[in-house]
């Protein structure tokens, strides 16, 4: 009995699954749902991105200008100076002997030059009586013009162990950031040791970055009525990605073209402030960094724009999706302008007012019935201009 009523039930289900309508098989269909935004001008700031490096203004070897033993050592490595601070004392000793021996040879030359005018102005007195003699006087002039010139070559040779003496403390001629000293302290240093320790400025820095010559020509068309370089903004996007909160100015285009890259190398100047973070301070930019360098102009233009991710690539260019008024999808090529991380701007493959995809690129392709929506509001566009959605 119990066998009996099983298979009435088996039986009665199979029924249930055959009458059913078709399309409760595989659920809801219908096309997909696609975000769209409409072609629209919008304000853009133009932008093009080059690989620079960072640079100091001033860099600066110190090296001894006497042979000395370093006594002192008077700066931490790493540090920043200031011009004008002393860091090395070299041993004084040998140079102060002999500024006071050379002190003493331009004493004694000049008693000897104020005897010999004394002498000829007594050979002059008795010129004109029986007892002087003109050759007593020539010889007297000749004498007092001798010593003057030795006192001028012993004046000179105590200037110079003078300067020999002030050369035993070595000062930074710029303020900037140290290095690691190559002597310490004990060590004998000359002339010929080499730099003992480097100097390195860091506000302002340099930041240098070559530059096709069709992108430096397209530049200077671009800008020439805009103020040329002054119309021209450098920003910085620092290798973790952030963007520097410095703008810079450019300030210099190299004369040459480098022939075996064709390209001209531009530099900008950037403020680089000691930061706030911690108690020591630091400084953004370093020499040697590499950065993006971000070259905007300083007055938004009107153009027209679609949010970056509308904008899909391929061997053949650019392309996006277009919906149109039967919600059909059309692949269109278009021609992109100096555009920002958000916004690419259109110059030509589209016209105001159209609708492109810019959410779900992925769910369509060419020929196909999408169900538009308004796209995300970060979408790329500020606010989207989206198509009404379509009635089924």
């Amino acid at each position: 009995m119990r066998n009996h009523w099983t298979a009435k039930a088996l039986v009665a289900a199979l029924l249930v699954v055959f009458a059913a309508p078709a399309h409760a098989q595989f659920g809801p269909g219908g096309p997909p749902v696609v975000g769209v935004v409409k072609v629209q001008k919008q304000s853009v700031t133009e932008a093009s991105d080059f690989v620079g490096r960072v640079q100091a203004t001033d860099r600066v070897d110190i090296v001894a200008r006497v042979t000395a033993f370093i006594e002192q050592q008077l700066f931490t490595e790493g540090a920043e100076v200031h011009q004008g601070d002393l860091l090395y004392r070299l041993e004084r000793p040998p140079f102060e002997a002999d500024l006071q021996a050379k002190q003493a040879t331009v004493a004694q030359e000049q008693a000897l030059l104020r005897n010999a005018v004394i002498t000829l102005n007594r050979a002059q007195t008795l010129l004109n009586t029986p007892a002087g003699q003109r050759s007593t006087v020539d010889d007297a002039l000749a004498q007092q013009a001798s010593l003057a010139a030795q006192v001028q070559l012993a004046q000179a040779q105590l200037k110079s162990s003078q300067i020999n003496l002030d050369y035993t403390e070595i000062h930074a001629p710029i303020s900037g950031k140290i290095g690691r000293t190559a002597l310490t302290v004990g060590n004998v240093v000359s002339p010929g040791t080499g730099a003992l320790v480097t100097i390195v400025s860091q506000d302002p820095m340099y930041v240098l970055f070559p530059v096709s010559v069709r992108a430096a020509l397209d530049l200077r068309d671009h800008y020439a009525d805009k103020g040329g370089f002054g119309g021209i903004r450098v920003k910085l996007r620092l290798p973790q990605g952030g963007i520097y909160g410095q703008s810079g100015q450019l300030d210099y285009v190299d004369p040459s073209v480098a022939t075996n890259t064709d390209t001209l190398m531009l530099r900008a100047r950037f403020p680089n402030p000691l930061g706030t973070a911690d108690k020591s301070g630091f400084r953004e930019l370093v020499d040697g960094e590499f950065v993006s360098v971000i070259v905007e102009g300083v007055k938004p233009i009107l153009a027209l724009g679609i949010p970056r991710a509308s904008v899909l690539t391929d061997q053949q260019g650019n392309y996006v999706y277009v919906v149109g008024a039967d919600n059909k999808v059309e692949q269109r090529r278009i021609s992109l302008g100096q555009s920002t991380p958000r916004i690419a701007v259109i110059l030509d493959g589209l016209k105001e007012g159209e609708t492109v995809v810019t959410d779900g690129v992925q769910r369509v392709r060419p020929g196909i019935a999408v169900n538009p929506m308004p796209a995300a509001a970060n979408a790329g566009t500020a606010p989207p201009a989206a198509a009404s959605p379509a009635r089924n």
